[in-house]
């Protein structure tokens, strides 16, 4: 039974509740180890990351939470952090400055490679046909590319401690644009797992996206997994929750699917640094 969650959104950022809230539910759970991770201030207006006016006492509600809860939760202070291309801080000053246990790196926001307008791959699914039409002139395959140089432009320069949710490009395709059985998409996983694999990154199971009903696999998804088990690449699960009764949701069906590939480890945070844990 897999007892650890480090991706967590509190209303801090877009989640639905207040930190002390998921610690109630993770207690009830009796689980080992809870991470919040709030999506890092942003430069620019938008609607689901933490304001820098509200960073320090976000900081400081989890590093309370940890006083108060320490002898019955292991509790950590993290931040999903957003690559862009020049607009995003250093992931290790992050770090460094407000004393992060670890972070998630992620891609949320596509850069035209020529420009500065900004696909949102996330959020309602218009978001992503309106940018791939007007940013990328529909053209899928040079949207889809961007989106994975991208992701290992921040893996190569950041090294974040995890890669939250990488394939979740395929989030609002819906079979549309693309097939990811499609050779020249095989291509740009394989060339991303071999940068994770050159930078030791740890890969997120991410179980939002099923459990939510957005999509109908896990990031990534099994095809992916079954890669990642023959490249020896370490991964964690997590449930991305925005709610705290989804701390571990779809946590019992991950843990067979990485089973049933072979996986009998996952990666957890505790004591302070990454260590396998059996499932």
């Amino acid at each position: 039974m897999i007892r650890t969650n480090y991706h967590t959104h509190t209303r801090f950022c877009d989640g639905s509740s207040a930190p002390e809230l998921y610690v109630a539910e993770a207690i009830k759970k009796n689980f080992k180890c809870l991470g919040f991770s709030a999506h890092a201030p942003l430069p620019f207006e938008n609607a689901w990351s933490l304001a820098e006016a509200d960073m320090e006492a976000y900081c400081e509600a989890i590093q309370q939470l940890k006083i108060d809860f320490g002898n019955q939760l292991e509790i950590y202070l993290s931040l999903e952090i957003d690559y862009i291309p020049g607009v995003s801080p250093a992931f290790a000053d992050m770090k460094k400055q407000h004393h992060l246990d670890y972070v998630l790196g992620a891609v949320h926001l596509v850069k035209n490679p020529v420009g500065d307008d900004l696909w949102f791959i996330d959020g309602p699914v218009g978001n992503y046909d309106k940018g791939l039409a007007n940013i990328f002139h529909n053209d899928i395959y040079l949207a889809v590319e961007t989106y994975y140089a991208q992701l290992q432009e921040m893996l190569l320069t950041q090294q974040p401690d995890m890669v939250a949710h990488f394939d979740k490009v395929k989030m609002n395709n819906h079979h549309r644009y693309f097939q990811q059985s499609e050779p020249w998409y095989k291509k740009l996983i394989s060339e991303t797992l071999e940068v994770i694999v050159q930078c030791g990154t740890i890969v997120e199971v991410n179980t939002r996206g099923i459990y939510t009903g957005k999509c109908e696999s896990l990031y990534p998804g099994t095809t992916v997994l079954k890669q990642c088990f023959e490249m020896n690449i370490p991964i964690t699960i997590s449930a991305d929750a925005h709610k705290p009764i989804d701390i571990n949701s779809y946590f019992a069906e991950t843990e067979k699917i990485l089973k049933d590939i072979g996986y009998k480890s996952i990666k957890i945070f505790t004591n302070g640094s990454w260590v396998d844990e059996e499932i």
